[in-house]
């Protein structure tokens, strides 16, 4: 009988731990609701949209008032290329460099050659000329315009932390190369720098 009730204590005391380790585990997400994408996003201390957005409307401005492109009597043909991430994070630095087409592209003042789309328009090329399509509408190679200019650029970040206190320094660097000589034309960076401090246990 001694034995049925030690058992039967343990089985409950397993069951109450199993229910106290799921009641203290991760809380999912089952309620949302949409936000203002310019509204100033810290929840933690990692590269994200707000540092983005900032970043790439000080560097666009400084690129459309320099005189490369505000004076340039036709507008400068420009591909956007590479961002190197030296940092310690995975970032998406494909989405930094869209926006940065995006938005030199609704300033007006430039125009992009698509570098992502080069082998979907050859193949479009070997298509039309297949047969398939007729003389007077086809496209070919020969017709393409070449780039005045490529953008590239790179992104470092230093992570300070001591005590309770923790610092992010990101800085964001863009150049804009001359492709026939090869000199930089504009070269500026945008740095930015956020402090986070650690929570007390229990609060």
């Amino acid at each position: 009988m001694h034995s049925r009730f030690m058992l039967f204590l343990s089985a409950l005391s397993s069951i109450a731990l199993s229910s106290a380790l799921v009641s203290c585990g991760p809380k999912a997400f089952v309620k949302g609701s949409y936000d203002d994408v310019n509204k100033e996003n810290l929840l933690n201390d990692e590269w994200s949209e707000t540092d983005m957005q900032k970043a790439v409307a000080d560097l666009v401005g400084s690129l459309l008032a320099h005189p490369t492109i505000a004076t340039a009597k036709t507008p400068p043909i420009v591909m956007v290329t590479n961002l190197q991430n030296k940092t310690s994070e995975h970032i998406d630095t494909q989405s930094i460099m869209d926006m940065v087409r995006v938005d030199l592209m609704n300033g007006g003042k430039v125009a992009f050659v698509d570098k992502e789309a080069r082998q979907d328009v050859a193949d479009e090329y070997a298509y039309q000329n297949s047969g398939m399509v007729a003389d007077t509408s086809k496209k070919g190679p020969g017709g393409q315009i070449g780039a005045d200019f490529v953008i590239n650029g790179r992104i470092d970040s230093i992570v300070q932390e001591v005590g309770k206190d923790k610092s992010v320094y990101y800085k964001l660097t863009l150049n804009l190369t001359n492709l026939k000589t090869n000199l930089m034309a504009w070269s500026n960076h945008k740095q930015i720098r956020k402090t986070f401090k650690k929570k007390s246990i229990g609060l």
